[in-house]
């Protein structure tokens, strides 16, 4: 019998993986804007109408680079990584990306691409593939939860702590009433129509402890992402300060690859990052 693209990509990976179990307790998180819309329709109320979080294939969406269609690039580092599984599979066939919260932090795995996630179910760690770097970097180390040596190498690695995640695919659907454990969100959303969406979803709803920057400490990192993304950030702060809501408020008034840069500095500066060893230095 022939092998869906799903079990294909699965035992392609597996066959390239290599290291130990994943330790227990581990979990793959999808971090996400929560503020922002998809499809014209809010991030959360489309999940909750759905009840599947969708790949970029087919929502036409993303918080990285939008490449996912046939001959693009994500489409191109697909079919490398999963030795051509899903070059035919229609959009909703194919995974979802996310990352792997091995130094469990309470802001999700890859806290670049979002400040919300979904932290999924044990569960789905059996149908998740896993790469170091992110799969941009055309990774050579791959990983399964029965074979995994990427944490070390993420560990050993001198990238900033908002590119040293490794890199989750999960294949078939992320069903949110069986798939997801929870969705965190930020606090600044408290009272919100994004909790309201959050409420409808088929699963708890936590908190974590909130991405918050001065511009003052924004200004002290010009050379991380660029004197012109401080410059936006600090018009756009609200008495002084920049959260994920002054941000989604930005949105449609500036360029969003502007935006997203000035969401890296309030990613990275604005929130804890878990300690670990190697790590670069911020940018001055």
């Amino acid at each position: 019998m022939a092998l869906t693209p799903r079990e294909s990509a699965l035992r392609y990976v597996a066959a390239l993986a290599a290291g130990p179990p994943l330790a227990p307790g581990l979990r793959v998180t999808l971090n996400f804007h929560p503020g922002r819309t998809a499809g014209g329709k809010p991030v959360l109320d489309r999940l909750a109408d759905d009840g599947v979080y969708l790949s970029q294939f087919s929502t036409g969406t993303s918080n990285g680079g939008l490449t996912a269609h046939p001959g693009g690039d994500r489409w191109r580092w697909e079919s490398r990584i999963f030795g051509g599984a899903y070059d035919q599979a229609p959009p909703h066939e194919r995974p979802v990306y996310g990352a792997l919260d091995f130094r469990r932090d309470p802001y999700g795995a890859a806290r670049r691409f979002g400040s919300a996630h979904l932290r999924l179910a044990a569960h789905t760690l059996d149908r998740t593939t896993f790469c170091y770097p992110d799969s941009v970097f055309q990774p050579a180390d791959f990983g399964v939860a029965a074979a995994m040596s990427l944490t070390a190498l993420a560990d050993a690695d001198a990238r900033d702590a908002l590119d040293d995640y490794v890199e989750a695919q999960v294949h078939g659907p992320v069903v949110v009433a069986g798939d997801v454990e929870a969705v965190v969100l930020d606090p600044v959303y408290q009272g919100t129509p994004v909790e309201a969406a959050a409420a409808r979803l088929r699963c708890p709803v936590e908190w974590h402890g909130g991405f918050r920057l001065s511009v003052e400490e924004l200004a002290k990192h010009p050379g991380y992402r660029g004197p012109e993304h401080v410059e936006l950030g600090t018009a756009i702060a609200v008495d002084g300060w920049l959260d994920p809501g002054v941000l989604d408020e930005a949105v449609g008034a500036h360029d969003p690859q502007a935006l997203k840069r000035v969401w890296h500095c309030l990613a990275r500066f604005g929130a804890p990052t878990p300690v670990r060893p190697g790590a670069a230095p911020p940018g001055p």
